[in-house]
């Protein structure tokens, strides 16, 4: 999936645009760690505006940011804002809260640990 971001720097009055190519099916069947790779892009994205010339694939941790997702014409939004900008990135046709709860999901667990509990 082709994902369409728009980054805001602090101190800029004006938002740029990324597009990167990300290894995630139609939002409606994600998991999370689908999930995990979309905020991770769109953490990237931000400090692509901020370092042009820094690694593409540099490592990312999910923590120290702030994450909404809003409601947008036929989907939703989701965005992160961290010190350096924000970036958002949609409309995603999944569900508010789905999409909500994935997040919070993504972000407790590290890569790779899709939950193995049955319950």
């Amino acid at each position: 999936m082709t994902l369409d971001i728009e980054v805001w720097l602090r101190g800029n009055d004006f938002a740029t645009n990324d597009s990167v190519d990300v290894a995630v099916p139609d939002p409606a069947v994600w998991s999370d760690q689908h999930v995990r790779l979309v905020l991770e892009e769109l953490l990237r994205a931000i400090d692509r505006a901020k370092n042009p010339d820094a690694d593409r694939e540099r490592p990312i941790a999910l923590r120290g940011f702030s994450w909404i997702v809003n409601p947008f014409e036929n989907g939703v939004l989701m965005s992160v804002e961290i010190q350096l900008g924000a970036a958002a990135a949609g409309p995603f046709t999944i569900d508010q809260q789905e999409l909500e709860g994935m997040i919070a999901r993504a972000i407790t667990r590290g890569p790779g640990t899709e939950s193995t509990s049955v319950h």
